[in-house]
């Protein structure tokens, strides 16, 4: 399996996931994008909750691009209704200024659908913070990614990891991505905490979308994933330096290796099952992690 992190272009930082006055955060859109492009970040998506009581934003942040930062048009979509009773929460990034607004009718399958179809990139967000079950999320057939990493739900409640969801899934055989992202409202530490690293040609709205898409970039908290390369007996790490650098596959697979200021690792697939999955986890000395998206074996 080729190296899905190798390719032209470079690799630009972004968080998916962000709210501003428009809905129920604390700052206006340009203070959001301008504290993100001062702490060197490369992109941005202002996903306001597309709501009837904040009249369907999509936010318009096209007045603070510049020729070094980029902000992808995009919402938090809702619609009734989860096994639990809660209203489903959908991330959609890249969807267009006039994507209609949700009717009463439909539901969260339906509209996850119609997100796809108008261009955008499909997360399902948080499931831990909401309890989402995976019966819930095995309706989402046409999602791209689970947030494995929500910011805002760790912060606040301890509820920001959604790996055990997305493993889950691949374990049923779903052919999912992972995204982690802030989720900032603002109201308390919640921002660059969690973000996604794009391998893309240009930063354009476009090619970004375009990348996340076809899972050309990894997440994290700080570490870095340089390569990934899956071989007849082994997947190849580089990475920024860590203490520890694991494989986990389905099930209880797993191998690891542990040391000082880690820059590679090659780590055995002989506990992987042929036809599953693998996922790589890098940390580092403060505990902070950056994760790969699935690799299909």
């Amino acid at each position: 399996m080729p190296d899905p992190l190798a390719g032209p272009g470079r690799f630009y930082k972004g968080n998916l996931h962000t709210h501003s006055t428009r809905s129920d955060g604390v700052l206006v859109p340009a203070s959001v994008c301008e504290l993100y492009r001062d702490a060197g970040y490369d992109f941005i998506t202002v996903s306001d909750h597309f709501l009837p009581k904040y009249n369907f934003p999509i936010t318009d942040t096209r007045p603070w691009r510049t020729d070094r930062f980029t902000t992808i048009p995009g919402a938090e979509v809702h619609a009734p209704a989860t096994e639990l009773g809660e209203m489903w929460h959908i991330l959609a990034v890249g969807l267009p200024a006039d994507f209609a607004p949700t009717p009463p009718t439909e539901r969260g399958p339906a509209l996850a659908a119609r997100c796809v179809a108008a261009g955008a990139f499909v997360a399902i967000a948080h499931p831990t913070w909401y309890g989402l079950t995976t019966a819930d999320a095995d309706t989402i057939e046409s999602a791209h990614a689970v947030e494995v990493y929500n910011h805002t739900s760790a912060v606040k409640c301890d509820r920001g990891d959604g790996w055990g969801m997305l493993d889950t899934l691949l374990a049923r055989g779903r052919h999912l991505l992972a995204c982690a992202c802030d989720d900032a409202h603002f109201k308390y530490p919640d921002w660059f905490g969690g973000w996604v690293m794009v391998k893309a040609e240009i930063l354009t709205p476009e090619s970004l979308v375009e990348a996340l898409k076809a899972g050309r970039y990894y997440s994290s908290q700080g570490p870095e994933i340089h390569a990934l390369e899956v071989g007849r007996h082994e997947v190849t790490v580089e990475c920024s330096p860590a203490t520890t650098i694991v494989l986990l596959g389905r099930g209880s697979a797993e191998a690891a290796k542990f040391g000082e200021g880690l820059r590679s690792a090659r780590l055995p697939l002989e506990k992987m099952r042929p036809g599953g999955y693998a996922r790589v986890v890098v940390i580092d000395a403060q505990g902070h992690r950056a994760w790969s998206n699935p690799l299909w074996l």
